[in-house]
C-alpha cells in the first residue's frame, strides 16, 4: 500500500466530524505505521493535526471486482469472502495501489510472487485477483489450511512462518495484519 494509499485508508476509517491528530513511526523492521494513538517511546511524526477541518478522500467500490473474485474463487477453492478480505486490507481495492516495498495492484502481489503465480500485468484486476488466489490456495496447501499461518505467510512471506516454528512471525506489523484480514473475513463472510 503506498502512503498516500495508507493515508487515505485512515481517513476513510475517521467517524465523521472527529479529527484526531495522526501519527506515523517507522519500527524496527523498516514498517511504517500510521496510528491516531500517541506513539510513546517512539521517534514519530504528525502527519494530520487535529486542526484539520476538512478531509476529502477516495473510497474504491468494495463490490465492483465480485464477478472476478467468484470466479477465481471457485477456480481455486478458495473462500470468495477471503479472498475480499485479504484485498480489503491489502489494497481498499484500489487496483493501482503500490506500496514501497513494490508490492502492487488489488492484492498487493510482491514481484516475485506475481512472476510465481505467472501475473503479466499486477494492476490489471483480472490478472491480480486470479494471482493473488492462486497464491492464497497454495499458502493453504503449504500451511495446511490454517488460516493464520496463512495470512501471516501473505504478510511475511512464507520463509518467516517456517522459520518461526510454523507459526506467526513475531513482527508487530504481521500479528495486526492477521486480526485486520480475520475481521474484515467475517464481515465479509456476514453479507
Amino acid at each position: 500500500m503506498t502512503l498516500k494509499g495508507a493515508l487515505i485508508l485512515v481517513l476513510c476509517l475517521l467517524p465523521i466530524g472527529a479529527h484526531p491528530a495522526i501519527y506515523t513511526y517507522v519500527d524496527d523492521t523498516g514498517t511504517s505505521h500510521f496510528t491516531n494513538i500517541l506513539p510513546v517511546g517512539k521517534k514519530f511524526r504528525v502527519v494530520i493535526s487535529e486542526r484539520i477541518k476538512y478531509v476529502v478522500a477516495r473510497v474504491f467500490n468494495n463490490t465492483a471486482y465480485d464477478g472476478i473474485i467468484e470466479r477465481h474463487a471457485q477456480t481455486h477453492g478458495i473462500d470468495p469472502s477471503l479472498i475480499k478480505a485479504v484485498m480489503k486490507a491489502e489494497s481498499n481495492f484500489n487496483p493501482n495501489a503500490m506500496s514501497h516495498k513494490g508490492a502492487q495492484g488489488l492484492m498487493q502481489l510482491m514481484p516475485d510472487t506475481a512472476r510465481l503465480m505467472k501475473v503479466d500485468n499486477p494492476f490489471d484486476p483480472e490478472d491480480n485477483i486470479r494471482g493473488g488466489t492462486k497464491y492464497l490456495k497454495y499458502l493453504g496447501e503449504t500451511f495446511g489450511g490454517n488460516l493464520d499461518l496463512m495470512l501471516a505467510a501473505y504478510n511475511a512471506g512464507p520463509a518467516r512462518v517456517k522459520e518461526n516454528n510454523m507459526n506467526i512471525p513475531p513482527y508487530d506489523e504481521t500479528r495486526t495484519y492477521v486480526q485486520r484480514v480475520k475481521s474484515y473475513y467475517n464481515s465479509f463472510k456476514k453479507n
